[in-house]
């Protein structure tokens, strides 16, 4: 497939309906499209002169969105890939980031919160100092966490649910809700997939 005159976007999901739904909400903003069901499908038809964003699910049939991004380096394509993903799939989403994924996007979403994450994602400028500057405030964030509020933080970053985390705190759910609302607040996170991203975007994002 010859390479398009302008920036697409790659939609990468093996679901039909949420294909074509993504389609035509990004075509009725003015950015070109291509959709494909499957990684493999994906990978076949893109090459190193493509340029645009990737939206790609973390769950395909044929491999994982992390096996797609590895093979995505190796071609190489330097696309930014804006990570899909389910709640129980936030620790893959996260070693998505860490492996230089661009965003990621919480089922269900917003369609404004799907916009505003591609247009990001398509913006060619250098954001490089802007990053280290945001990279350096939450770290200045973190530090104001209490040692327990940074525990319970760390479980909601690897995608523990509130239970699984007070099990592992020897705490109740009830105390671990406390502290995830007091850590939203000084991460000044205004969801769990933003506090995600606000950490792993840090040097003290959990290992």
């Amino acid at each position: 497939m010859a390479p398009p005159a302008e920036p697409r976007v790659f939609v990468v999901d093996d679901d039909p309906f949420v294909r074509e739904s993504v389609a035509m909400l990004l075509e009725a903003h003015g950015l070109d499209t291509a959709a494909y069901g499957s990684g493999t499908e994906f990978l076949d038809a893109v090459s190193a002169d493509h340029r645009g964003c990737v939206l790609l699910d973390v769950r395909l049939p044929d491999m994982t969105g992390l096996e797609v991004q590895s093979r995505l380096a190796e071609i190489p394509l330097r696309m930014p890939v804006i990570i899909i993903t389910a709640f129980a799939d936030v620790a893959l989403a996260v070693r998505a980031m860490k492996a230089g994924a661009a965003d990621f996007i919480q089922k269900p979403y917003t369609d404004d919160v799907l916009l505003e994450s591609v247009r990001t994602a398509m913006d060619g400028a250098d954001r490089s100092s802007a990053d280290a500057v945001a990279a350096a405030e939450t770290e200045g964030r973190i530090a104001r966490l209490t040692p327990r509020e940074r525990e319970v933080m760390e479980g909601l970053v690897l995608g523990k649910q509130n239970k699984q985390i007070a099990y592992d705190l020897g705490i109740s759910p009830r105390t671990v809700e406390i502290h995830r609302a007091r850590v939203l607040e000084k991460m000044e996170a205004r969801t769990h997939s933003h506090l995600v991203r606000l950490v792993i975007t840090s040097r003290a994002a959990p290992r």
